[in-house]
């Protein structure tokens, strides 16, 4: 009775190859049900997706739009900056995951997850869907305070959704990265100031806020191959007008390649994690 009861956790991980698809989805449903629950039970973990976007629109079009398109010409900088925040939310909501994965596992709640006879890859894919939704609503917030500033849409709603639609893609994949670095620094603290380091030279090295026209030749240089960039340029297109084909290539290049690599990392550095 013993020995059954000793060796039992150890068959876990062996049934994990035989979960077909559908118990997989299942899984993950269960596990994003769990997840919008903890947000309903603590709400407070809603006030960047809310706060965020007004608070960043506000400040940086007040502050860098009378410099770039001149005083008392805001406006105009609102359909530059609005399409390049989109980008921006993505990567900021998304730092948010590493810090949680971290406090989860010092919880003891992902121990009690790789107990159970599920994919290993479900509770983190749970983690993306949720992260995605909370970028969707950051989004939606954006747009709705580009609106009142100013915003026009020079293309058409179609377009304005696939700007949306790259910004979650590309959102997700670097939610991986965080995943990663929350499996592998050993505090909260320690992804934070680890996910800070990647944030700023991304978001301030970037065609996000400024025209790279504006900045040193070797940081131009380095804006060109800035993925966030890219999506900047894609979105301000699809938004805006012009040609887009190449920078939304690229930011679904950077998406696939971005995830392909991280995506295994983070799943199997779950696995192992004590």
């Amino acid at each position: 009775m013993n020995a059954a009861t000793v060796t039992a956790p150890a068959a876990v991980p062996s049934t994990e190859g035989r979960i077909g698809l559908r118990a997989n989805l299942r899984h993950i449903g269960a596990l994003v049900r769990r997840n919008i629950m903890q947000i309903k039970q603590d709400p407070e973990s809603m006030f960047d997706v809310l706060l965020m976007p007004i608070v960043f629109t506000l400040l940086f079009v007040y502050v860098f739009g009378g410099a770039i398109s001149g005083k008392g010409n805001q406006d105009v900088y609102v359909n530059y900056v609005v399409p390049g925040l989109m980008a921006m939310m993505g990567l900021s909501i998304a730092m948010a995951v590493g810090t949680g994965i971290n406090d989860d596992f010092r919880k003891g709640v992902m121990d009690r997850f790789r107990t159970m006879p599920i994919a290993r890859s479900s509770v983190l894919v749970a983690k993306i869907v949720v992260e995605v939704g909370r970028m969707l609503v950051a989004i939606a917030i954006l747009l709705g305070v580009g609106f009142l500033l100013g915003l026009e849409i020079k293309t058409s709603v179609l377009e304005l959704l696939g700007a949306v639609g790259l910004s979650l893609v590309f959102g997700a994949s670097l939610t991986w990265i965080f995943i990663l670095l929350g499996l592998t620094m050993k505090t909260a603290q320690a992804v934070q100031g680890m996910a800070m380091l990647v944030l700023m030279p991304l978001q301030f090295g970037s065609s996000i806020f400024t025209p790279p026209s504006t900045m040193p030749g070797w940081l131009e240089s380095f804006t060109e191959y800035n993925p966030l960039s890219n999506l900047a340029d894609a979105a301000r297109a699809l938004i805006n007008g012009g040609p887009v084909a190449h920078s939304v290539w690229m930011t679904l290049g950077w998406a696939a390649a971005i995830t392909v690599v991280t995506a295994p990392l983070a799943i199997a550095r779950f696995r192992k994690k004590t």
